[in-house]
């Protein structure tokens, strides 16, 4: 079991019903998306760091490097906005200019670049609060219960399971060869790498195939059946998650600048 899934089933919201952990992450991520400020993606980042380190439990250091992840792929992403090209005069805050073009960086292109930025972390911050508190056999239980059609359903759990198998693979066979000195140089790195990689492709088919006999030897008739415990809606949670979102909504219309 990996961290991610550790952390789903033992946190200290977990006895919460999963519609009020979806209705507070459909909400916020709702008014990150809707409400575009760079002062509302901050805030909402925070809030979903404070809810799932202080509330939930999770050990900070975990929650930072999973924010680490995203952050590094969303960089290299907004370099590419933040970055102008033009041939015309431009306020430019650093520019190199090769031939007739101007290559730089203006002060709006920063802008948007950072509002882009921490707009995507907010959504990635949501969507964590949400992996690390809702047990993925509750998400389904609900996803049924809203009528969502059986197929999506059962490709979605299937996906989530497979994720975290060849996340699993990958770490174990990563070790094996870094244990064998394979990452000890680019050249073997590269090499150790595409090792990695046909490994994967061969070890996960073998896994699918072991996987569906399972499901298979456990009575598998096109439908995931999981147990679920029964959870009951709670008023003072419902409460406060309206009372938040309506402060963070009211909070995003200001610095954005309607109110």
């Amino acid at each position: 079991m990996l961290l991610i899934d550790h952390f789903a089933y033992n946190n200290r919201l977990v006895r919460m019903h999963p519609g009020e952990k979806t209705l507070f992450f459909v909400i916020t991520i709702g008014i990150c998306l809707a409400l575009p400020s760079l002062a509302t993606s901050l805030v909402i980042t925070l809030l979903m760091a404070g809810v799932v380190v202080f509330g939930a439990g999770v050990p900070w250091r975990f929650y930072a490097k999973l924010l680490m992840v995203p952050s590094s792929f969303l960089i290299i992403g907004v370099l590419a906005v933040a970055v102008s090209v033009t041939r015309e005069p431009q306020q430019f805050l650093w520019a190199v200019h090769p031939g007739s073009f101007t290559v730089g960086i203006t002060r709006a292109g920063l802008l948007t670049a950072a509002e882009l930025f921490f707009r995507s972390l907010g959504a990635v911050s949501c969507l964590y609060f949400l992996s690390l508190t809702t047990p993925m056999t509750e998400t389904v239980g609900l996803l049924k219960k809203l009528r969502m059609p059986a197929l999506v359903v059962e490709l979605i759990a299937l996906i989530y399971r497979l994720i975290f198998i060849l996340l699993g693979m990958s770490g174990q066979i990563y070790t094996a060869q870094s244990s064998r000195l394979g990452y000890r140089n680019m050249r073997t790195g590269f090499t150790a790498l595409s090792q990695l990689i046909m490994s994967m492709f061969i070890k996960s088919y073998k896994q699918s195939q072991s996987m569906y006999d399972a499901m298979v030897a456990r009575c598998y008739d096109g439908q995931l059946h999981f147990v679920e415990e029964k959870r009951n809606w709670s008023a003072r949670h419902v409460l406060v998650i309206v009372t938040v979102d309506g402060i963070l909504a009211a909070w995003a219309l200001y610095a954005g600048g309607i109110l």
